[in-house]
């Protein structure tokens, strides 16, 4: 299983991007597909996620800026992302979550796609 995180680029602060990350198959196998950033000397924080019922989680620091969603047609979870911060210049991965069950145990298994850099200037 492979995923693949691609869109981002230099942006100056104010303007927008739209990050997508794909998969083979189809991506509402994962249970949780989330976008996750890391910046310079920071852990990997959780940006947004969304679940295969569709419902959505945000980071503070994005809500309000930041949507995520399925595009069914090109199979891909994106992240739209307006008004960006120069706070918000940081590699972003995506992460697609299967959970998976043996009698009683509930297993979780984390697919990590390659990570896209994010440069907002100020």
């Amino acid at each position: 299983v492979q995923l693949q995180a691609f869109g981002g680029g230099l942006v100056q602060a104010g303007g927008f991007l739209r990050l997508s990350c794909t998969t083979s198959g189809s991506t509402l196998r994962f249970n949780v597909i989330g976008w996750y950033r890391q910046a310079p000397g920071k852990q990997r924080e959780l940006v947004a996620g969304i679940r295969s019922t569709g419902s959505t989680d945000y980071a503070d620091s994005v809500k309000g800026r930041f949507t995520i969603f399925r595009d069914n047609e090109k199979n891909t979870v994106d992240l739209q992302m307006n008004s960006l911060k120069p706070e918000d210049t940081a590699v972003y991965y995506c992460k697609g979550v299967l959970m998976t069950h043996k009698g009683w145990t509930r297993y979780e298994h984390d697919y990590w796609g390659q990570g896209t850099l994010v440069t907002v200037s100020s």
